[in-house]
């Protein structure tokens, strides 16, 4: 039955689809979004579709592609990351594009509100395609040279974060309520998709050249700058308003502190393997927990806010963007848990160099791809027909099955159990995802699309930073138990002076997973040249082998994936608890207004009774709102059906 057909209503708008008056906006095309023909013509909303998803894959595809291409790229540079001193350049390569992008999609999608969401879209192309420029042409060697790097992947995340910020308030704009599930679960999932996707890509152009890697999106960017300016229209509502600038600065500010924090919190400090109870790292988190607290304060305060604190009065919108930091939290950490599983223990166990291990890494993760691919899609279509609450709360319940399996699995697993498993749990990810961003942005008012999106945005790209350091938190816990004891007796045995053994078996875990990670040789890389010389060659041969490193970690390693996995089916199982607690489809078509209207709600707030899911709505005969006004009583509109 359509939505429709099941007496939904548009407050200010019969069901017969005929606009209000009084309620500027309300069912035109490409304002509030409502499900009438565009008379403009359909060809737009897929054009805008083509292009955002291209920009999101790009920006996707640019936080991975590097992770399996490390080794080439700190090649290329001719810079050691195992060195002393060199974890910085290593970490910051990986997360700094991750952390600039999770900070900066609020106050860029709130730019978009006010400026244009499409200028704002295009901007980010631009900005994009220039740091992937500058990046290819890297001159320096070095730590010079690695230092460029991060600066131009501080740059490339700007650009990515103007792409993802404003991506898809723009498709919210362009689609009618009836096919944003569809919309936005392709954009959704070709961006979660982008991230394995830029695995397998880093793996294949890093050994080629690893200028490649950068020089691959040149083309693409070029190609969706010039597609972007010329086909793309601002459909959107702006309202204008003054820039936030302390609730900005305070926003980036905290997040960017509390990032670094966590990210620091990995590495060891002062005799113990984590950093976490290091002056320096708890003043990190400290200033970071303060300086958002002080965002709160002044966001309830100012009369422009950045973010209206009031759309988490929303229910669909709270819960829904609580559902994504759990799933993000349970997958983010997956795919370095699961690189490190392939690249350290299983494919060198299978015969495969270490060298070669990146590359086989990303295309044996390939099912996981493949799940994302196959369910977002149909899940969106489904939830534009049934709502998003039954999708994506299996979905999350799907992928904490999923976790729970993987528990199971021997760490010398059986490939096509593992496979089966990987595919699983990308059906149940993508079957969450494109229902669940539909949700959320279905429940925004037409003017705050940007900053809530951004918002949602936020929340998921910082938890995968949070997830990052909580898996390998647990993880090198789960390794400290019994690596030290392991690797000192293993090395000794096969002829390593007592010296250099005890050396490398009391190196903080991190070093050893840090090895695993990059594919490179980690006996070779922690023992060093000088003392493998002084063996007798069956000795080197053994040590240097295939099997010793990956049969010497597989027991420490098993526990500390046992606490990580466990932790993500926890993590997914509260995602789907909050996700059935969003409750009736809601679905905002109007303004939230900056100032209180006579009768209406307060400045800023959506109406309570409809925001907390409420279905009430005074309604004129055969449900319909009587024409010249809102039944709240607000400058804006919500759309109801019955639960689910």
């Amino acid at each position: 039955m359509s939505e429709e057909a099941a007496g939904e209503v548009v407050a200010g708008v019969p069901v017969a689809g005929v606009p209000a008056a009084g309620v500027p906006g309300v069912g035109a095309p490409g304002v509030g979004g409502s499900s009438r023909r565009d008379p403009r013509g359909e060809r737009y909303k897929w054009v805008a579709l083509t292009n955002t998803t291209l920009g999101v894959l790009l920006a996707t595809i640019d936080s991975s592609i590097m992770l399996i291409a490390m080794p080439d790229i700190f090649r290329g540079v001719h810079l050691d990351p195992l060195a002393p001193g060199n974890s910085f350049y290593l970490l910051w390569m990986i997360l700094g594009f991750l952390i600039v992008s999770s900070v900066l999609v609020v106050s860029l999608g709130r730019l978009g509100d006010l400026f244009g969401r499409v200028k704002m879209y295009n901007l980010g192309f631009v900005v994009y395609t220039a740091a992937s420029l500058v990046l290819t042409l890297d001159p320096l060697d070095g730590r010079s040279g690695a230092m460029w790097l991060i600066v131009g992947r501080i740059a490339q995340g700007v650009g990515a974060a103007f792409l993802i910020a404003n991506s898809a308030a723009i498709l919210t704009d362009a689609f009618p309520t009836n096919q944003r599930g569809l919309a936005l679960g392709i954009n959704n999932i070709a961006g979660i998709s982008g991230s394995f996707i830029g695995l397998i890509l880093g793996g294949i152009l890093g050994p080629i050249d690893w200028r490649l890697v950068f020089l691959v999106s040149v083309p693409f960017g070029i190609a969706g700058t010039v597609w972007a300016y010329t086909k793309l229209e601002d459909r959107g509502i702006r309202a204008r308003a003054p820039i936030d600038w302390l609730g900005n600065l305070t926003f980036a500010a905290g997040l960017i502190v509390l990032m670094i924090g966590i990210t620091y919190g990995i590495e060891p400090a002062g005799g113990h393997d984590m950093g976490w109870s290091s002056p320096k790292v708890l003043a990190e988190l400290a200033s970071g927990v303060a300086l958002l607290t002080a965002f709160v304060v002044i966001e309830t305060r100012v009369r422009n806010p950045m973010f209206r604190l009031r759309l988490f009065a929303i229910r669909a919108f709270s819960f829904g963007t609580l559902s994504t930091f759990l799933s993000a939290i349970g997958r983010g950490g997956l795919m370095f848990m699961l690189i490190i599983w392939l690249q350290g223990i299983w494919l060198p166990e299978h015969g495969f160099s270490f060298t070669a291990t990146p590359l086989w890494a990303g295309i044996y993760m390939l099912p996981l791809t493949a799940g994302f691919l196959l369910a977002g899609p149909a899940s969106g279509i489904l939830s534009d027909r049934f709502g998003s609450r039954p999708f994506a709360t299996g979905g999350m319940i799907g992928a904490a099955v999923t976790f729970l399996l993987l528990l199971t699995l021997p760490v010398d697993f059986s490939y096509w159990e593992f496979g089966l498993l990987l595919l699983l749990n990308g059906l149940s990810m993508g079957a969450f995802a494109a229902p669940n961003r539909a949700g959320v942005m279905n429940s925004l008012p037409a003017d705050q699309r940007g900053a809530g999106g951004g918002m949602n945005a936020t929340f998921q790209s910082s938890a995968q930073v949070l997830s990052i350091g909580i898996f390998f938190t647990l993880m090198i816990l789960g390794l400290s138990t019994a690596l030290s004891s392991d690797l000192t007796r293993g090395l000794t045995a096969h002829g390593v002076p007592a010296a250099v053994a005890s050396r490398v078996g009391h190196l903080p875990p991190v070093s050893v997973l840090f090895a695993a990670f990059l594919g490179y040789n980690p006996i070779k890389s922690l023992v060093g040249a000088r003392a493998l010389g002084s063996l007798g060659a069956a000795d080197r041969a053994t040590l240097t082998g295939h099997s010793f490193f990956p049969s010497l970690i597989a027991g420490p390693f098993h526990s500390g994936l046992v606490e990580a996995f466990g932790f993500a089916a926890a993590a997914c199982l509260v995602a789907a608890i909050a996700s059935w607690s969003r409750g009736q489809r809601y679905v905002d078509e109007g303004i939230l207004t900056p100032t209180r209207p006579p009768g209406g709600v307060p400045a800023g707030g959506p109406d309570p009774a409809r925001a907390a899911g409420g279905a009430s709505e005074a309604a004129g005969p055969n449900g319909q709102v009587p024409a010249g006004g809102v039944a709240s009583g607000a400058a804006r509109s919500a759309r109801f059906s019955p639960p689910g």
